[in-house]
């Protein structure tokens, strides 16, 4: 039986990858770290797009709290869906963490350039991830249960 705090409310998580096994890992990764999140997932540009500003067959999504931004997508690449995020005035303080491939310094600075939150390369292990998630403001996982840490370890942002 899965038991959250009474005021816990649940993150709403954008992922938008192309590639189904990233999708399938990222489900597992929140799953094993006892996250008590729900997870959408968008498989290209457009239609991340798309449901972020609830157009068309997205009218009345849920609008995330993160999102998980690969940047190489078919159609509208990661890049320019930030950049939309970053210019639209009701999606601009939205937190998108990239979580790609790519170790290029050039998407690296890039995408700090385009204010990204945060960049992490694949595959992300789930403590990267919460580390980086929790740096955010505004962004509070909900937990299961109580993550266990080792004596001594401690988060800095």
């Amino acid at each position: 039986m899965k038991k959250t705090h009474t005021n816990a409310r649940l993150l709403e998580i954008l992922v938008v990858e192309d590639n189904p096994a990233d999708i399938r890992y990222l489900a597992e990764v929140f799953k094993e770290g006892r996250l008590a999140n729900r997870v959408t997932a968008m498989r290209d540009g457009d239609a991340a797009l798309r449901y972020l500003r609830g157009e068309g067959e997205y009218l009345g999504a849920v609008k995330p709290d993160l999102v998980l931004l690969d940047l190489n997508l078919p159609g509208t690449d990661g890049r320019m869906v930030l950049s939309e995020i970053r210019r639209d005035p009701l999606l601009t303080g939205l937190p998108v963490i990239v979580l790609t491939t790519s170790s290029l310094a050039e998407d690296v600075s890039r995408s700090y350039d385009m204010r990204a939150d945060s960049y992490m390369t694949k595959p992300v292990d789930l403590g990267q991830l919460l580390r980086a998630a929790a740096c955010l403001t505004g962004v509070g996982l909900a937990l299961v249960a109580p993550p266990r840490t080792r004596r001594g370890e401690a988060g800095t942002c």
